[in-house]
């Protein structure tokens, strides 16, 4: 494969967030972690049961100190896997039982979300939110960071950049949000040039040099990785987690390879949402804690090879980022 893999030019906030950037940082990090964690099960562990039980309890006019009942929550997702498994069975430990909701497509975490059917989704970037929000006239907001999934040009006929003809068919994610994400790739690999002016959500109406005479094939995302081996494509640009293990395709296997810990690629930082109404539910505190423990970073490798890390920005810079991001995607809306 091609070497023409992006690397990068220097720290930025978001590369110094990743949990698991390298062997080396996150055997520190599971260190540490594992004695923050067994620090608060002995010193805190007793004091937040306490607060919620005692919540629970004067809700419920029980003055006789029995034991909380489970946290519930209903969380949307897009697919099921054995990384939600790990969250769900350490979530248990915490007093969180979670029940997660599998879609069929990646509209209806967010609609059910606002139709109150879930209490929060774990399954979109903030760019994505931002889109639905603007497009819906919605206020979901994020709650805390979860992964970011690195991206990249992936081709079952060809080896390299250099060997894509002129007019070859490159297949792109059909949504706004993943489609102007991957027109960003093909121009930071040099297949094209986009406008100054294009903006969060750059399009093909963007696209001001083509030397080869790209045919852009906009399909869902979710099904690209099925039309890897379509023959009348010439390459798929997609997340390299997308790909079923089966079909053996990692981020050594791409032409190019995006640097999702660069800081332009904050919108790609994937959250738990929530409704601007339900962001203080005491849950998603919980659950924070919960996807930074260890056990859950190793189910994370396991299925995804590195090819998503554990992020953790905080939930400011997030919402401040949605906030932007979410001003243009409504300036781009269509009349």
């Amino acid at each position: 494969m091609s070497d023409q893999k992006s690397t990068p030019e220097a720290t930025s906030d978001l590369r110094s967030a990743v949990e698991a950037s390298s062997k080396k940082k996150r055997n520190i990090l599971i260190g540490v972690i594992a004695a923050i964690v067994a620090a608060v099960l002995v010193v805190g562990g007793v004091v937040l049961g306490t607060s919620l039980g005692g919540q629970r309890a004067e809700a419920d006019g029980d003055a006789g100190g029995t034991a909380a009942e489970p946290i519930k929550v209903r969380i949307a997702v897009s697919e099921d896997s054995a990384f939600q498994d790990a969250i769900k069975e350490v979530a248990a430990e915490q007093g969180l039982e979670i029940e997660w909701v599998n879609t069929e497509d990646w509209v209806l975490p967010n609609t059910e979300l606002v139709a109150g059917t879930v209490d929060a989704n774990a399954f979109q970037h903030i760019l994505y939110l931002s889109a639905f929000n603007a497009e819906n006239g919605a206020d979901l907001a994020p709650v805390f960071s979860t992964v970011i999934t690195q991206w990249g040009v992936f081709s079952a006929s060809h080896d390299s950049l250099d060997e894509i003809p002129e007019g070859g068919r490159i297949a792109i994610p059909d949504d706004p949000s993943n489609g102007g994400r991957a027109l960003n790739i093909l121009a930071a690999a040099g297949l094209i040039e986009l406008a100054d002016d294009a903006g969060d959500f750059p399009s093909t109406d963007d696209v001001t040099s083509n030397p080869r005479g790209l045919e852009f094939v906009e399909i869902g995302a979710r099904t690209i990785p099925q039309q890897f081996d379509d023959p009348s494509l010439s390459a798929v640009v997609v997340g390299t987690s997308y790909f079923d293990p089966s079909q053996g395709v990692t981020k050594e296997s791409a032409l190019y390879l995006d640097d999702s810990l660069a800081e332009q690629n904050l919108p790609y930082v994937n959250v738990v949402a929530t409704r601007a109404d339900n962001v203080d539910n005491p849950a998603w505190k919980i659950l924070e804690k919960v996807y930074a423990d260890p056990r859950v970073a190793e189910a994370l490798l396991e299925e995804n090879f590195g090819n998503s890390v554990l992020v953790k920005v905080p939930v400011e810079t997030l919402r401040d980022k949605l906030a932007q991001l979410q001003k243009s995607a409504e300036a781009n809306k269509q009349p």
